[in-house]
């Protein structure tokens, strides 16, 4: 039976199955795996953001927009809005085999306005990049 997304605990075990999921995909999962060094520290971060996002509770302090820059950069620019539709699909998939409501609901919203803004973000600093 789904529930709602009611609390950080369930935050929690969404953010955890969803990383599993991206860690074990062929296409994407080698971007995560070879970036994040520390899962625990880096899925504890990740339910604190969502949390903000979903709560409004302040428990997540970071740069997104920077981190995801970086990462492209260090992939040499090669993320394509291929790899975060893959990305959404497994939060979709995620959220819709354990949670349903209002909340599930607003996290995938903000999901695909959030995916929206940091490829935009990304391929903006490209260009800003071959500018120099």
């Amino acid at each position: 039976m789904k529930k709602q997304i009611e609390n950080r605990e369930d935050v929690s075990f969404l953010v955890h199955h969803f990383y599993a999921k991206i860690r074990a995909d062929k296409e994407i999962g080698f971007y995560f795996n070879q970036m994040i060094s520390d899962w625990d520290k880096h899925l504890e971060k990740l339910t604190g953001f969502w949390e903000m996002n979903l709560f409004g509770v302040k428990k997540y302090n970071g740069n997104p927009l920077a981190i995801h820059n970086e990462v492209d950069t260090h992939f040499d620019s090669k993320i394509t809005s291929n790899e975060f539709g893959i990305w959404l699909n497994h939060w979709f998939q995620t959220i819709d085999e354990h949670f349903e409501g209002e909340n599930a609901d607003t996290l995938k919203r903000r999901a695909r306005k959030m995916s929206t803004f940091l490829y935009m973000s990304m391929f903006e600093n490209r260009k800003r990049g071959n500018e120099v």
